[in-house]
């Protein structure tokens, strides 16, 4: 009996198994494009490096500069996301 059950379990495990291969199969991760990505991060990189600048900016000129780099980069990030 005890030889019964465990053929049973491992039928169902071998059927779970299959059931997620064909999963995977049926929807592949959609890849990106690595430049894509790679222009992303960067913008990204850049985004915190500016608002860093700019939490610790005081001088009004440069604030007024890093504040158009800022709106910048996040307008070209969004442009990415599209």
């Amino acid at each position: 009996m005890a030889r019964g059950w465990e053929s049973k379990s491992v039928e169902s495990q071998m059927e779970d198994a299959a059931a997620r291969r064909a999963r995977r199969k049926a929807a592949p991760a959609p890849q990106q494009d690595p430049l894509r990505q790679a222009k992303r991060r960067a913008l990204e990189l850049d985004l915190l490096r500016v608002r860093g600048e700019l939490s610790r900016c005081a001088n009004p000129r440069f604030r007024t500069q890093l504040e158009a780099e800022l709106r910048h980069l996040e307008a070209e990030l969004g442009k990415q996301s599209a």
